[in-house]
């Protein structure tokens, strides 16, 4: 059995996340570093990572590592590498992105250039040809370094793991089916409570929520660029764990998750990406105003995502918004309340002090994942002994 190493990037302070999804799939962790996991397994391991794993937003093979801190080091470290294992020599191959933090070399442009020339030279002699038509299957590289330290990795997937395929409408400032997906798995909710997003937009926090109490796997209806690598991955190897991916999904699962929006397009949006993603029926969609947040039931979960105030003109808006926030949260005494947002005076005007406050890049941009968790539900009552 030929092992490989994988790696998994993922949002930067959502790691351990990261770890314990791959852990839970049965594979052994090699390293956790900022924003990545990487892994072991064989070929059928970067078929189940691509489709049962959520909060990564690509699965890459590693090639290599190696340090270089002369753009001659780069090229003679890059060609030192086995291609061949893996590129054919009708395939595609390109850098498709190159990082550099806190390194010597740090023109991304340059380091794309001198490492495809590498990988050429380095076929030509493999493959014995002066030229490569680059026809077939496609080979994109992604190539960080840090601290002068290259990691090589050839992307699996293709189109980014956070397109699902389900949403095709979204809001002004979305957040990604993987970053959504992270922050459920970072709270106690499971599928017996209630769910609440009264700030759902296009639906995300409801419906990856619907997808993990039905255990439907995320890549489980979309396709994967390493689809068409049938050299090292066979057609029927995709095709069992795709198999393995639907006998899975309990379509059967009844939940109690709700999502509000004050925009009545936003909730026509979020009723047709459920509808897409399959968990529809399993998901109420209410247009709703924050002020105007209730709920009969004790003991349930708010996770959202508010507005962060971003644009110039939306600014003045926050102090208020989030003082209704506090004052709808403060009606629900017994529930267990999640917000992720970049304004940090949002504890402040919400009245409220975090137990926790996890700091998140989502993205670029910094954000504060303030957590409220309400008091345990009593323990249902034993039925006496007859």
């Amino acid at each position: 059995m030929e092992y490989l190493e994988l790696i998994a990037p993922c949002h930067f302070g959502l790691e351990s996340v990261m770890k314990k999804e791959i852990t839970d799939l049965g594979y052994e962790i090699a390293s956790v570093e900022d924003g990545k996991v990487t892994f072991l397994g064989d070929w059928e391991a970067v078929c189940y990572a691509n489709i049962f794993l959520r909060t990564t937003e690509r699965i890459l093979l590693k090639v290599g590592s190696f340090r270089a801190t002369t753009f001659d080091e780069l090229f003679e470290g890059t060609k030192a590498l086995e291609w061949e294992r893996f590129i054919p020599a009708d395939g595609k191959f390109w850098v498709a992105k190159a990082t550099s933090i806190r390194s010597a070399l740090f023109s991304p442009s340059d380091i794309q250039s001198i490492m495809k020339k590498a990988m050429v030279e380095r076929l030509k002699g493999k493959y014995h040809v002066q030229w490569f038509a680059e026809s077939g299957a496609s080979f994109p590289l992604r190539v960080s370094i840090l601290k002068d330290m290259v990691t090589v990795g050839l992307d699996t997937s293709g189109v980014s793991l956070h397109k699902r395929g389900y949403r095709k409408v979204t809001a002004k400032a979305p957040i990604t089916e993987t970053l959504a997906a992270a922050l459920l798995m970072l709270t106690p909710w499971r599928s017996g409570r209630i769910l609440v997003d009264p700030f759902c937009g296009s639906g995300t926090f409801p419906i990856e929520a619907a997808m993990m109490a039905a255990d439907i796997a995320p890549g489980m209806n979309r396709t994967f660029l390493s689809q068409d690598w049938t050299h090292l991955m066979s057609e029927k190897m995709w095709e069992d764990v795709f198999e393995d991916a639907r006998e899975r999904a309990d379509w059967s699962v009844r939940t109690d998750i709700q999502g509000y929006d004050i925009d009545d397009a936003m909730v026509k949006a979020s009723r047709e990406n459920a509808r897409l993603a399959g968990v529809d029926d399993m998901i109420h969609f209410q247009r709703r105003e924050v002020k105007d947040l209730s709920h009969p039931k004790k003991y349930g979960f708010i996770v959202t995502n508010p507005p962060y105030g971003e644009r110039l003109e939306d600014k003045a808006a926050m102090p208020e918004l989030y003082r209704q926030i506090g004052e709808a949260f403060g009606r629900l005494d017994t529930w267990s309340k999640y917000v992720i947002t970049s304004y940090e005076q949002a504890p402040k005007q919400m009245g409220m002090t975090p137990a926790r406050n996890r700091k998140i890049y989502n993205g670029m941009m910094k954000t504060y994942f303030y957590q409220f968790p309400g008091p345990k539900p009593p323990a249902p009552k034993r039925e006496a002994e007859s």
